[in-house]
This record gives structure tokens, C-alpha cells and sequence, in this order.
């Protein structure tokens, strides 16, 4: 794929950029390696500073990047704008906390001292992906670097502008030359640098398949990965639930980042008493979405980020059709500049069919009816992935059934799913390895030494 700034909007060839040499990869490598042996060692006091710098950096210019988020990947300006912000909270939680995270824990044992001390590894490689391209990226740089560790970043190709303004986030704000450096290279190289012995781990957030020749480049080299792989998430309604404010977020879990997100809600399970009401709302609020210019503050659904990506949906969709689904509204791309697809609403969504347990990644949602609470956890848990969850109900029993029988990462009540700093990210089953956020994210990249002192 090349490396380039396609407008999805309309199809225009922006910009595009020329990938890195083998001999300019070594001297980014190189040079990574040698300011680890002196960033390890800055206090956290002074990372701290450096990092909030950079949450400035992004509060005072986040309109500017957000209207170049929208002009590579096509998601809403105020979604873009909302994004660089959100990026600024979580380089503060992290400034803020890391030291008491990463600080020594004693333990009680038979020695006079003993203790568990985080210490960085080293160059991380993290390969991201396009739909989220700054909160992606800075959920796993702001820990990263909080705890000593260098970033190294292969962005997706359609966003190298994104990718390159990072990098200049952090310059500017004082991180040393080689503490976080962008690398415009195709996904041929990542193998590659896996391999090398200069990099301690790797991260990687995107498909299944790209999750799975990282996972295999790193265990040849026995290397620590963290692995975020999408899925297909349950929305499930139950009828104690709201029925109209329920179906309102229904809509928005499913088309938020233009229906581009890995915890959108995919698979929307219904109890079978208010599933007919349920069903009504959702298309006409689906129906009634405001198509059009992402820079149009007023456009709530934009253009999917790639045309590859629409060719992709359509198969999907239409597999599914000719599987036995029935088609209740949209189901193609629609006639017009740029890569946009219609608002889509399935259901009678046959087992194996791709609506029904796949990852379909643009404003496409299953519909399910439950027979009741068991039959709706079986739904939900009837695909290979397990990141999010929702699920809707007023009543207490049911909520406790949902968190301990949904097989996820994450299990949101009475809310749609979103990423948190505070909260660990990540999923169960084929949605990943590790987490992100969190305590837990910043431990990931860290040696856990055990410590005895007799």
C-alpha cells in the first residue's frame, strides 16, 4: 500500500511520501538504542514535565490536528477535534500517575527486604492502525515513554501525515531526539525490525491476521507483545431498558468513527418481547443519519477511510444476504464521490455468515432476537472474538449475569463502550493479548523484577 494522504471524501490524492531506506531505518534504530541508555534514567519528575507539554501541545492545537485526522481517514471533524483532546487527558493521567505505578512494592517475606521493582525495556515497535489516528497511538506512547521506554511507530499508510505530526508533538515538547520516532515504511518491513535485537517488544492494534505475523515475528525472538485485534461486540437490550434512549445510543455504538471502531457495537441482541418496538426505532434512526463532508460539522456519518475498505463491507453484506438474512435498510454504497456507504440494518442473520460473528468495519449492524437473558449471553458469546460489551437493563440480577457471563475484555451497563485511561483496554479470546491503559497498560513494556534481600 502506499504511503500517502488519500481525502476518503472524495478520492483525491492529496499528498505522498517516499518510504524509509534499509539505511535510514538503521539510523533510526541506532539512534533509539542510544538515547535509551540515558532516558532510562530521567527522573519521572522531568518525564512528567515533558509529558504534559505535550498535553498542551495537543489542547492548544487540537483543531488543527483534527482537521488532518479527517482529511486522511474521514471521520467527523468534532469526532477529530474531540480525539486530539482526549489524547491531552491521557498524556496528563499518565504524567500524573505513573511514578505511584511503577513505584516498589514490598512484600511481606522471610527476607529483610524484599520487593517488586518495574523497570523500561527498551524500543518498542508499535504498529497502529488508521481508524483512531492520534488515541491509538498516544494510549500506548504516553505509558511507553512515562516508564523509560522508546517508541518507534509504524502508522498505517494512509495517515503518514498523522504519524509524522506525533512525532513532532513530542519534540516539541522536549522528549529527546529518538525517544519517539515515526517510521514510513510498508507492513514488509515490520518482520524485520521485530527481529532486531535493539527492539524489546512490540505492540500492534489492527487485524487478526496482521495480529498474527507480529505474534509469530516476536515469538521467534521470544519478545513481550501486546496485542489489540478488534471484534464483534454485543449490544444487548433487555425490556427493562429505556427503549428510546437505548435504541439513540444503539445507533451511535454502531456508526461512531463512521462505524470504524473496534469497539462499536456489531451485533445488536434483543429480548424477543421488545425486539419488534426495538427494531423500528433503530431503522428509522439509522434511516435518518445526516450523510455527507466530514469538515461539515453537521454530518454524522461520514466516508469509510479507504476504498479498499468499502469493497471489503459490500462482500460482506451481500454474503450475508445470499446466506438468508434479510436486508431491512441501506446495504450498498451509495452513488457519490468518495468512499461512503449507506446506513445498514440485517437481520435473520444466519450462523456462520460473516454479520454474524465477523468484525464488519462500517456502518453495517446485525440484529438478533433473544429468547431470553441465557439465550442473549449465548448470542453474545457465539463469535471468536470477546473485546466489549453492553448490555441494557434496569434490573440488578440481570446486570450481575451480564458482567460474570459475557466472555469480553470489557462489559459496559447502561452505557455503549469506550476506552478510558483509568480503565485497562483489551479483550479476551482472539481480540488480543495484554491490555492497554490503565495500571496495567503501563506494566505491560516494564521488566517486573523480583528483588530478595536477605
Amino acid at each position: 500500500m502506499a504511503i500517502a494522504t488519500i481525502n476518503p471524501a472524495t478520492g483525491e490524492l492529496i499528498k505522498s511520501f517516499d518510504a524509509l531506506s534499509d539505511a535510514q531505518i538503521e539510523q533510526k534504530l541506532h539512534l533509539a538504542t542510544e538515547t535509551f541508555r540515558s532516558y532510562k534514567s530521567v527522573p519521572y519528575l522531568k518525564r512528567a514535565e515533558m509529558m504534559l507539554r505535550a498535553a498542551e501541545i495537543l489542547e492548544k492545537e487540537k483543531e488543527a490536528f483534527g482537521r488532518v485526522m479527517t482529511l486522511e481517514m474521514g471521520k467527523p471533524i468534532r469526532a477529530a477535534v474531540d480525539e486530539a483532546a482526549k489524547c491531552a487527558v491521557g498524556c496528563r493521567y499518565y504524567a500524573e500517575h505513573a511514578e505511584r505505578f511503577l513505584a516498589d512494592e514490598v512484600v511481606e517475606t522471610s527476607a529483610s527486604r524484599s520487593f517488586i521493582r518495574y523497570q523500561p525495556l527498551g524500543p518498542v515497535l508499535a504498529v497502529m492502525p488508521w481508524n483512531f489516528p492520534f488515541w491509538q497511538v498516544f494510549r500506548f506512547a504516553a505509558p511507553a515513554l512515562m516508564a523509560g521506554n522508546m517508541g518507534l511507530l509504524k502508522h498505517a499508510s494512509n495517515v503518514p501525515q498523522c504519524a509524522l505530526l506525533i512525532e513532532d508533538i513530542f519534540l516539541r515538547a522536549g522528549f529527546p531526539q529518538g525517544a519517539f520516532q515515526t517510521l514510513l515504511i510498508g507492513s514488509d518491513k515490520v518482520g524485520g525490525i521485530i527481529a532486531d535485537t535493539r527492539i524489546a517488544a512490540a505492540t500492534l492494534t489492527g487485524s487478526e491476521g496482521a495480529g498474527i505475523q507480529v505474534a509469530v515475528a516476536a515469538a521467534k525472538k521470544i519478545k513481550k507483545i501486546v496485542l489489540e485485534l478488534g471484534g464483534s461486540d454485543p449490544f444487548i437490550v433487555m425490556p427493562s431498558a429505556n427503549l428510546k434512549e437505548t435504541a439513540a445510543a444503539a445507533v451511535k455504538a454502531r456508526v461512531q468513527n463512521n462505524g470504524q471502531s473496534c469497539i462499536a457495537a456489531k451485533r445488536f441482541i434483543v429480548d424477543q418481547r421488545i425486539a419488534d418496538d426495538f427494531e423500528k426505532l433503530f431503522v428509522e434512526k439509522m434511516e435518518s443519519l445526516k450523510i455527507g463532508d466530514p469538515f461539515d460539522e453537521t454530518t454524522e456519518l461520514g466516508p469509510l477511510a479507504t476504498a479498499d475498505g468499502v469493497t471489503t463491507l459490500d462482500a460482506d453484506v451481500q454474503k450475508t444476504i445470499k446466506a438468508g438474512a434479510k436486508l431491512l435498510t441501506g446495504g450498498k454504497p451509495l452513488n457519490r464521490p468518495g468512499n461512503f456507504y449507506a446506513p445498514t440494518v440485517l437481520s435473520n442473520i444466519p450462523d456462520g455468515s460473516p454479520a454474524a460473528c465477523d468484525e464488519l468495519f462500517g456502518p453495517v449492524a446485525s440484529l438478533f432476537r433473544a429468547k431470553d437473558i441465557n439465550d442473549a449471553i449465548r448470542i453474545a458469546n457465539a463469535t471468536p472474538f470477546g473485546l466489549g460489551a453492553s448490555a441494557w437493563t434496569s434490573e440488578k440480577s440481570e446486570q450481575d449475569q451480564f458482567i460474570n457471563g459475557i466472555e469480553a475484555g470489557m462489559v459496559f451497563i447502561n452505557r455503549m463502550v469506550v476506552s478510558d485511561p483509568r480503565l485497562p483496554f483489551g479483550g479476551a479470546k482472539r481480540s488480543g493479548i495484554g491490555r492497554e491503559l490503565g495500571v496495567y497498560g503501563i506494566r505491560e513494556f516494564t521488566n517486573i523484577k523480583a528483588v530478595w534481600n536477605q
